[in-house]
């Protein structure tokens, strides 16, 4: 008995001003495409039982692009397996917050996939003797998430979020979702707990899994990365679960559009003109190229003055050339004095101040700290000059 866990496929998402040559937002005809490559890696699989564990659109409104791909891709999955379970719940993003508004996703029941939202229901599976509590996104409430003691295989399908177990900007999505704690959760009673919600493929026990998104839809995909990067995860993809055999396997399908993190720069003591060059390199050394990529370049430690004296000609033509171009510049932190620094109950005079500050500033590379401490003195004391005794203890 073989399922395909699959979750987040967030159709209709939008980012950034790009479009087709129809007028569809490139984003949202991207992810049109990643599910289109998913479906072909779940047809060529031929599980017993398909579930998805919601966030089908991202709005309950979706576009009519978003809703016609919907179909026509789920259509092409009950064509092809013919004989398989397919079970969708709804997500946070799929719920309208008026029930009597309705869910765009009972539009699937006519093509046979049991179609989960509003509340929890049991799916029985006779042939495999299998039960699965389906429970979609509630908004208000709790569930009682208890297996069928008559079913051999007892399977959790669930929309929400594991209370504790997501890293905090894991839970900075447009709407919360439903929590759930892991007492509450229980899964160890269940033979297999399909999760959805969180974008990155993640375990929560032995036998209960986030699957992740098809795609970089939450308001934070750079985070997203470093979370794959650091967990050694291949990127987007779905689950494959044995459940007599107990195996498990995650299959990483690429999204239609590739993104890439650059590896971080500091710009501590570089001139506009070598922060370029250092710009430059980085992109020229990009695997493949940066045209129609989505990037991102960290830039550390870059004072403002230096931002502004960037090659901004060279920015716009990175911007054209990428789908998205995202220089992230920040600017040197700030180096304060120890408290207890100098003599005690002696408050710091205004030369020690300017002294403190210039000896701490980030400078560029052709400039000579001293002698710029030296000069900045030297117009403090010509400013007392022509200001006259104040009673300020003279520059030293």
């Amino acid at each position: 008995m073989r399922l395909v866990h699959l979750a987040d496929i967030h159709l209709g998402f939008r980012q950034y001003q790009r479009q087709t040559p129809v007028g569809i937002n490139q984003r949202e005809h991207d992810v049109a495409k990643s599910l289109e490559r998913v479906i072909d890696a779940v047809i060529k699989l031929q599980p017993d039982l398909v579930l998805v564990a919601g966030d089908v659109f991202h709005t309950v409104r979706p576009s009519n692009p978003a809703i016609l791909t919907a179909f026509l891709q789920f259509e092409r999955l009950r064509r092809m397996l013919p004989e398989a379970g397919i079970v969708i719940v709804a997500g946070n993003h799929d719920t309208p917050r008026a029930r009597e508004t309705g869910c765009i996703l009972g539009l699937f029941r006519q093509l046979g996939i049991i179609v989960i939202e509003g509340e929890p229901k049991w799916v029985s599976i006779a042939e495999h003797d299998l039960a699965i509590l389906a429970v979609p996104d509630m908004g208000q409430g709790k569930p009682r998430l208890e297996p069928d003691p008559n079913a051999k295989y007892n399977i959790l399908l669930l929309h929400g979020e594991i209370e504790g177990v997501l890293p905090k900007y894991g839970r900075e999505l447009d709407r919360s979702p439903m929590e759930i704690t892991l007492e509450e959760l229980g899964a160890e009673k269940w033979d297999y707990v399909a999760l959805g919600h969180y974008h990155v493929y993640r375990p929560v026990a032995q036998n209960a899994f986030y699957s992740g998104s098809l795609d970089y839809t939450s308001t934070n995909p750079w985070g997203e990365m470093a979370e794959e990067r650091d967990a050694g995860i291949e990127g987007k993809g779905i689950i494959e679960h044995d459940l007599a055999n107990r195996t498990h396997q995650f299959h990483a399908i690429a999204p239609a559009r590739r993104w890439i993190d650059l590896a971080p720069l500091s710009g501590a003591g570089l001139s506009p003109a070598s922060l370029d060059e250092a710009i430059r390199d980085a992109l020229d050394r990009c695997d493949g190229g940066i045209d129609e990529k989505i990037v991102r370049l960290v830039v550390r430690d870059v004072p403002r003055h230096i931002l502004r004296e960037l090659d901004h000609k060279a920015l716009r033509e990175y911007k054209r050339r990428a789908l998205h171009f995202h220089l992230d510049t920040r600017r040197p932190e700030i180096v304060r004095p120890e408290k207890g620094e100098g003599a005690p109950g002696r408050r710091a005079s205004l030369a020690d101040t300017v002294r403190d500050k210039l000896r701490s500033r980030s400078l560029t590379e052709n400039i000579d700290r001293e002698a710029l401490v030296e000069l900045g003195l030297h117009y403090l004391r010509e400013a007392d000059l022509v200001a006259g005794p104040t009673g300020e203890e003279s520059v030293a």
